[in-house]
């Protein structure tokens, strides 16, 4: 049974047609389903949308089938989904869990982004800010799908990471991650954590955020 229901994969359809650019490879990542409760779900989830546009170019991978691929894009928990440019470039945007709920939509704007090579944030000055860091970053965003402010928490570490190669950042979903959530003390989301250095609560508007961002690199 379809989790898409026909009306939304109408729309999703005139959206891509109208917003993607060139293809975005999406690459998910699995594991057993006694392993794994949202794998399946997840993979569900993708090939549905694959199937609605071309540019949408799936592929699953098994993490205990294709151990080196799993290293070469530092996968640490399933399911996971990596978005790769135009040229095959891992772009260090990253969902852990799967993406539903208000979630969903910060796919489908992620798709959006890495197809057309443009961030949904910044302004010039700010893009030179996030270009100008040369260390490795990793930024944890913890979300709940029933959260309506964690999408734009999401959007703004994901657009930073398609701005720098040098950033991963991550949405991880609280719920299916109980004890990395319990590691950080998430109580309320959306909750970022920059290198393990920064954390905050809330999200924050681009300058605070790239405020954050550079205090922990300058941590490091």
């Amino acid at each position: 049974m379809p989790l898409l229901s026909e009306k939304d994969a109408k729309y999703l359809k005139k959206t891509f047609e109208e917003q993607l650019k060139n293809p975005v490879k999406v690459m998910v990542f699995v594991d057993d389903p006694s392993e794994c409760e949202y794998c399946d779900v997840t993979r569900q989830v993708l090939e549905e949308l694959s199937t609605i546009d071309g540019k949408i170019q799936l592929s699953v991978h098994h993490v205990k089938k294709e151990p080196e691929l799993v290293k070469v894009h530092k996968v640490e928990m399933t399911p996971a989904i990596i978005l790769l440019d135009v040229n095959n470039q891992d772009t260090g945007i990253r969902f852990y869990g799967i993406p539903s709920g208000h979630e969903f939509s910060s796919l489908i704007q992620d798709i959006i982004a890495v197809s057309n090579n443009k961030p949904l944030f910044f302004n010039e000055a700010q893009i030179a800010q996030i270009k100008s860091i040369e260390s490795p970053v990793k930024i944890r965003v913890f979300v709940t799908p029933t959260c309506p402010y964690c999408p734009r928490a999401v959007l703004m570490a994901h657009s930073a990471a398609l701005l720098n190669r040098n950033i991963v950042a991550e949405m991880i979903e609280a719920n299916e991650f109980p004890e990395l959530s319990m590691r950080y003390g998430v109580s309320s989301v959306p909750h970022t954590v920059i290198n393990d250095v920064r954390e905050f609560v809330g999200a924050y508007p681009e300058n605070a955020f790239i405020q954050e961002l550079l205090k922990a690199v300058r941590k490091n």
